[in-house]
């Protein structure tokens, strides 16, 4: 991956992240991290090729802006909630 990254300009960061940083990205433990993929508030990855899997940078910054504001009541806002999956037509 470095050498594949290494190709990119450094002004191109690349789209698709591994798992400890996507973690990294949205600021907490690679644990955290699985655990609201589970929950749904973060995207699942996505799937390159073969088993090699990614999180999509852009998918990562909308599930973080879906997340509630500090003091703000928990509600149910999963991934689902956020792709507008899920919903009664």
């Amino acid at each position: 991956m470095r050498k594949i990254a290494a190709a990119l300009p450094h002004n191109l960061p690349p789209r698709l992240i591994g798992r400890e940083a996507a973690a990294a990205y949205v600021g907490v433990s690679a644990n955290t991290f699985d655990r609201m993929i589970e929950a749904g508030t973060m995207p699942p990855a996505k799937r390159i090729h073969g088993t090699r899997r990614g999180w999509d940078v852009r998918a990562l910054d909308r599930a973080c802006d879906a997340l509630p504001e500090a003091g703000e009541a928990d509600t149910d806002d999963t991934w689902a909630d956020v792709l507008g999956e899920g919903h009664a037509a």
